[in-house]
């Protein structure tokens, strides 16, 4: 929240600093005339203008710096969770002893796909892939598609596993 009070209060500088120039310029090229102030006054304006505007280009470039570093690190932070997510899979699919096809009918379950679309992709039956389902809930121990895919989020969510993605020790 400092930031962005900071951010537009910076904003803010910036564009009263280039509406200065803009109207001393305008001023000049249109013929408009001004109240004379001391030229040593004005002169001090100007610096106060441009060391606003330089002061705002390097604040900026410091926040841009953040907010790319921030991005990097959320980005290597999903890798790592994406990761482990499937480390946590392979290790439960291995688990239950699932055959080939039931292990790829389970992870197209997990990615959402319908009977349908499964049947289809395997170039097999809806009723094939239901049985194969529900071998895998019966593997499991779940009873649906739901329970299964709560599995994998609470084991994710295990403090052992955010320890491995914080560098911290793992189990």
């Amino acid at each position: 929240m400092k930031d962005r009070i900071a951010f537009f209060l910076l904003l803010l500088v910036q564009l009263c600093c280039a509406s200065f120039f803009l109207f001393d310029i305008l001023s000049s090229v249109l013929g408009l005339r001004r109240a004379p102030i001391p030229w040593a006054a004005y002169e001090m304006i100007e610096i106060g203008a441009a060391l606003g505007l330089v002061l705002g280009v390097a604040v900026t470039a410091t926040l841009l710096y953040r907010s790319l570093t921030a991005q990097q690190r959320a980005e290597e932070r999903l890798r790592l969770a994406s990761g482990a997510f499937m480390e946590v899979l392979d290790e439960r699919l291995t688990d239950w002893a699932l055959t080939p096809a039931e292990r790829d009918v389970a992870l197209m379950a997990i990615k959402g796909l319908s009977l349908a679309e499964i049947a289809a992709l395997r170039s097999t039956s809806e009723g094939t892939v239901k049985a194969q389902t529900n071998a895998i809930y019966r593997k499991a121990g779940v009873t649906g598609r739901s329970q299964l895919l709560s599995l994998f989020i609470d084991e994710l969510m295990d403090d052992q596993v955010v320890n491995r993605l914080a560098g911290g020790p793992g189990p």
